[in-house]
């Protein structure tokens, strides 16, 4: 910790549970020091990893029906989760980068598709979407979306408007795709991968752990069911986890199991 007033605050939450103990003065103090510098290292070691709570952030109305909250920036676009009230549509537009969306909860339809709580739909850049809507409400979560930037909207409505689908998007449903076993209780599927980068479900049954590793590239993940932990931080379900290049991961863990959404550098096979 290099803040002084990290630390205080972080006393001031060691002294209170350790004052329930009869401790003689030394050893008091030497457990304090002891938890402060596993703190610190925890600190320093997770250094670079950015988390967004379910409390986190804020909610912002995109249009009549649909609010947003932004979860990262990047020069590929914003990820994003996206509300959408029962009846609340979505215009025609044109996508300015990669898109990927995955609803949590509730339903979207898109021309044939009908889409459910872990479906996922990928659409390459200069690909056009049709009208979106929810008939019964949603929660989406979206990466590489215009969202929250105001002329890169309108940039993606203005292209919308030339009828020339572009690029064919990808449709992975909770009932197709297909899951590998890749370590004792872990499963994955694959989603989307270009020549540099994929997209992947990891389920992790209780106990089951990735080991740690590197970054090279910026990695996100979200957790769509359970609660997890990037070493010391814990996620739960809803939240999102951004791991930036040069960074690293302690042993991902979870107790309860989960499935996470992990987007990043393609892993040496």
């Amino acid at each position: 910790m290099n803040d002084k007033k990290e630390q205080d605050d972080m006393m001031s939450l060691i002294a209170p549970a350790l004052a329930d103990f009869a401790l003689p003065s030394g050893m008091r103090q030497t457990l304090q020091g002891r938890l402060m510098d596993r703190l610190g290292d925890s600190i320093r070691r997770h250094a670079g990893l950015l988390t967004v709570r379910a409390k986190d952030g804020v909610w912002q109305k995109v249009k009549s029906g649909v609010r947003s909250k932004t979860l990262s920036e990047g020069p590929f676009g914003s990820s994003v989760l996206i509300e959408m009230a029962p009846g609340a549509v979505l215009p025609v537009h044109r996508h300015r980068f990669l898109e990927e969306g995955i609803v949590l909860t509730g339903g979207m339809q898109m021309g044939d598709l009908d889409l459910g709580p872990g479906d996922y739909h990928v659409s390459p850049q200069g690909s056009r979407h049709d009208q979106i809507s929810s008939r019964q409400g949603a929660l989406t979560y979206l990466r590489g979306t215009s969202i929250g930037d105001l002329a890169g909207v309108a940039l993606e409505l203005i292209g919308g408007l030339i009828p020339v689908q572009g690029g064919k998007a990808i449709t992975v449903t909770t009932t197709t795709g297909q899951w590998l076993t890749v370590a004792e209780g872990i499963e994955e599927k694959l989603l989307w991968r270009d020549g540099q980068r994929e997209s992947r479900f990891v389920r992790l049954a209780p106990g089951a752990s990735l080991p740690a590793h590197h970054h090279l590239q910026d990695e996100e993940s979200l957790v769509v069911e359970g609660d997890v932990f990037f070493g010391d931080i814990l996620a739960r379900s809803g939240e999102f986890h951004l791991a930036r290049a040069g960074t690293q991961h302690g042993e991902v863990l979870s107790d309860t199991g989960a499935l996470l959404f992990i987007h990043g550098g393609i892993r040496s096979q």
